[in-house]
């Protein structure tokens, strides 16, 4: 004979959800996928799941450096649309060596942040 189950651990209590077919379909594929052998299982699983949610504190130096990234990368936003639109308005425009200069420009402190924000991501555990 199976022990009995204690109290505390007892699944007594439903919940009635309405589903279309299709809903109901995609819910029970995706349990099998997730490995659950039921949608009970599945369901108590997402449902009650603690997020971990993680708080991590910016220092003074880090949030005045992605102002200056933030304004930055607008600053290349606003010069690859100018570009682009000399590209899209003249028939036949060919890049000048301000363009190619304004690209390379571009390029390199894209690189710059991306090294920066590589940077401070090591340090995240």
């Amino acid at each position: 004979m199976r022990p009995q189950t204690p109290v505390d651990k007892k699944l007594g209590e439903g919940i009635r959800v309405r589903l279309t077919n299709r809903e109901k379909e995609l819910l029970t594929e995706r349990c099998r996928k997730e490995g659950y052998s039921n949608l009970s299982d599945f369901g108590r699983a997402k449902l009650l799941r603690k997020r971990e949610i993680r708080r991590i504190e910016a220092s003074q130096e880090f949030s005045e450096l992605m102002g200056q990234m933030d304004f930055e990368l607008n600053k290349i936003g606003v010069n690859l649309n100018q570009i682009a639109k000399k590209l899209n308005t003249y028939l036949g425009y060919q890049l000048d060596s301000e363009d190619k200069r304004t690209l390379n420009n571009s390029y390199e402190t894209l690189r710059k942040c991306f090294e920066l924000l590589q940077k401070y991501m090591d340090h995240i555990p």
